[in-house]
């Protein structure tokens, strides 16, 4: 649409997502709409905090998987950093675990991408008034699921474990006991239903726990 028939006052959207997806499909498509200008596009996580304090986007869009910082780690930093820069996540499908800690990140939104661009447009819009937008089915799933089971300090043993670091170093590296590294390993395999750290940890990012 020419720009002289856009409103004087347009909602600038700053969108990341990943060069692999049909990357400019969605841009050229938000920019069909009278009243929202795509102001900048990155196809990294860690080039968002730049692009935001670069172009001031009133709405940053942001893939969950993007290369460098996942899209949920680039909203925790812009809630940091950024707070009146609203955020909505968007997500191929939909994990009851990965809503949760988009929410926790500070996320105005979440949405899963087989949803309409008018949708997309309309929940851009909405968030700027102040308003949470959440993909109706994922949020049903999300209250039956209830709260990632995995605590913080479970996860941090698991991820080391998984990547290889012997018991007794990761005590010393976590300031744990070797009985209380046990302990959360012996929790986040109970939980996740895993015989070993690298398997579980692979089912909790299966569920979007972390």
């Amino acid at each position: 649409m020419p720009a002289d028939h856009r409103p004087a006052k347009s909602v600038r959207v700053l969108l990341a997502e990943d060069g692999g997806t049909a990357h400019g499909a969605l841009a050229l498509m938000l920019r069909m709409e009278p009243d929202l200008e795509v102001v900048a596009q990155v196809e990294a996580g860690d080039a968002v905090l730049d692009a935001v304090l670069t172009h001031r986007p009133d709405v940053a869009l942001l893939d969950i998987e993007l290369p460098g910082m996942s899209g949920l780690d680039a909203a925790a930093v812009l809630r940091d950093q950024v707070p009146d820069c609203r955020v909505l996540i968007l997500a191929t499908s939909g994990r009851p675990g990965h809503l949760q800690r988009a929410m926790a990140a500070g996320a105005a939104g979440f949405l899963v991408r087989d949803g309409s661009v008018d949708e997309l447009a309309s929940a851009i819009r909405r968030v700027l008034t102040g308003e949470t937008v959440i993909d109706p089915v994922l949020a049903a799933a999300a209250q039956r699921a209830g709260p990632p089971p995995l605590t913080p300090e479970e996860y941090a043993c698991l991820h080391a474990a998984a990547n290889g670091t012997p018991l007794a170093e990761l005590a010393v590296r976590l300031h744990l006991s070797e009985a209380a590294a046990t302990a959360r390993l012996t929790g986040a395999l109970a939980k996740t239903g895993a015989s070993t750290p690298a398997e579980a940890l692979r089912e909790a990012r299966a569920l979007g726990w972390v």
